[in-house]
Formats: structure tokens, C-alpha cells, sequence
């Protein structure tokens, strides 16, 4: 069997969402070994851990994003 290559990380050039991910993995303690063994070494529960945090924290900064121009327009409008 061959060996797959491993998928070097662009650390300064990450989509929002997968930077989201690793800050989530670092936070868990789980950053080194995913740089170590891969996302495949995470357990589901871990996975899905990273996953229900990922989806609260874009709730949460959509909610964020929403008030703000709520608040503008209230400002506008007085």
C-alpha cells in the first residue's frame, strides 16, 4: 500500500471557517495532535465537539452582526 501525502497547512492563508476549526481544536487541546496525526485521529465525539462549538460561535457572531445594524438603524432613524 502506498503512503498518502501529507497536506501541508497554509497557516496565513486559512478560510474563516477552517481558522474557526483550529482555534476550536486549540482551545480543546486538541491542536497537536491534529497537527501530528491528522483530523482522522480525532475521535467523533471530539469531531463533533469541534462541530457543535464551530455552529455556536457563527450563531453567535451572526446574532452579534444583526444587532449592530439593528443599532444603526435606530441611530438613523432619530
Amino acid at each position: 500500500m502506498s503512503k498518502k501525502k501529507e497536506k501541508k497547512i497554509d497557516w496565513e492563508n486559512l478560510e474563516p471557517e477552517e481558522q474557526l476549526k483550529y482555534e476550536i481544536a486549540e482551545e480543546l487541546g486538541l491542536l497537536d495532535r491534529v497537527k501530528e496525526e491528522g483530523w482522522k485521529s480525532l475521535s467523533a465525539k471530539e469531531t463533533g465537539r469541534i462541530g457543535g462549538l464551530m455552529t455556536r460561535r457563527k450563531q453567535e457572531m451572526k446574532a452579534r452582526a444583526l444587532k449592530g445594524e439593528q443599532e444603526e438603524m435606530l441611530e438613523e432613524l432619530q
